[in-house]
């Protein structure tokens, strides 16, 4: 009886990853609303075969009940490590067990850290450079490096008779949903989601690695999360403009407030910059969800930070979004700081030292005492106005 559900995405390829329907947090940060996937793939040649990636701790034995469905996982002779994490590699101890003359395959910088995270010994594991190949017997795995996608060691694994490439991370999203591109309605969406959590800070990288696939054959991408590209341009493209780092003309708003004076400025930023035509996603930072701002982040051109004092500095919540807006490096060109204060400012100063060292222009920053006067309503509109044109400028 067939138990699992394998797909054969290509001749003699199959889909042996598991979907992990009930997670809704990933590394204590990012949201998952829809769950995620943890995408393995067995190639089998005439001569040999080929695990690349396993999947997240707890789920060994359906990896190997579905590599045993499709042939016999004691038969696998490498194992392909794209990437280190431990969604993609914790597996590894447990197949290479079982599989007693697999070699682990990776890079040079996987190596070191296959021995650190899974303690596989030198003589398990075969280091393949940028180029290399191994032939399967009628099927070819060829790797190409691609370093800091999203972390030092990763590769990727291209198969080039059937024209599928295996990027791990890249192009991925997390969504348990669908198990094509064309069967998730909103994958766009979620793939930039994506993007904006964990590929947008490595920008430059991401860049380099679409230019060095740019000249392959490719029908199939196969993520490790997420649904596999079997319309392979439009992820292509979509990656094509962030990587770029191309904007709209579009400002997020991010804001906490504790006594409707921080919103009232906020509203009246958002209401001014709509009429001016320019696009804007707002989100109040109680109760945001991460994955959504990083994903306005993507193509956003300006920022608005909006934040009351507390003990002399930001608000908390406004603290930690400066802090991301930082560690994620997002295209950002211009900002916005909007803050209120009861018996004493400070917040505008802490912003400045949180954003000073990136790259966004602060346009203005306005501190109003208590509620937002009509004056202080007019110099918001100014505010506004005058971001509004840096923006189409931009």
């Amino acid at each position: 009886m067939k138990r699992y559900n394998v797909p054969e995405i290509a001749d003699n390829v199959f889909w042996v990853g598991v979907k992990d329907w009930n997670r809704r947090m990933f590394d204590a940060l990012i949201p998952l609303p829809q769950g995620t996937t943890y995408n393995a793939y067995l190639v089998v040649g005439k001569e040999k075969t080929a695990l690349i990636d396993t999947v997240n701790p707890g789920f060994e034995q359906e990896l190997a009940g579905k590599v045993d469905q499709v042939a016999n996982l004691d038969d696998v002779d490498y194992l392909v490590m794209n990437h280190a994490e431990p969604d993609h590699a914790s597996a590894i101890p447990f197949v290479l067990n079982v599989t007693e003359g697999a070699k682990l395959v990776t890079t040079k910088k996987g190596a070191k850290m296959a021995q650190v995270y899974s303690g596989v010994p030198e003589e398990r594991i075969r280091i393949v450079a940028d180029g290399d190949t191994i032939d399967l017997g009628g099927k070819t795995l060829k790797f190409i490096d691609a370093p800091w996608l999203h972390w030092p060691e990763t590769m990727f694994t291209y198969l080039v008779e059937s024209k599928v490439l295996f990027p791990c991370d890249f192009f991925g999203s997390h969504t348990a949903a669908g198990f094509y591109d064309d069967e998730v309605e909103e994958l766009i969406p979620f793939a930039k989601r994506y993007y904006g959590e964990i590929m947008m800070p490595f920008n430059k990288m991401g860049k380099k690695a679409l230019d060095k696939i740019a000249g392959l054959e490719i029908e199939i991408i196969a993520p490790s999360h997420g649904p596999i590209h079997r319309n392979p341009e439009r992820i292509l493209e979509a990656y094509g403009k962030w990587t770029a780092g191309e904007t709209r003309e579009k400002v997020i708003l991010v804001y906490v407030t504790m006594w409707n004076s921080t919103e009232a400025m906020i509203k009246t930023m958002a209401e001014t910059l709509l009429g001016e035509g320019i696009e804007v996603a707002l989100y109040n930072l109680v109760n945001a969800d991460l994955g959504d701002i990083a994903k306005d982040l993507v193509d956003s051109r300006a920022i608005v930070l909006g934040t009351p004092t507390v003990l002399g500095g930001m608000h908390p919540q406004a603290i930690y979004a400066a802090h991301l807006v930082k560690a994620l490096r997002p295209p950002l060109k211009y900002g916005v700081v909007l803050s209120s204060y009861g018996w004493g400012g400070g917040a505008l100063k802490q912003a400045g030292e949180i954003l000073g060292p990136t790259k966004i222009e602060v346009v203005d920053a306005l501190e109003v005492h208590g509620p937002p006067t009509a004056d202080d309503e007019e110099r918001i509109v100014e505010i506004g106005k005058q971001l509004a044109s840096k923006i189409r400028q931009g």
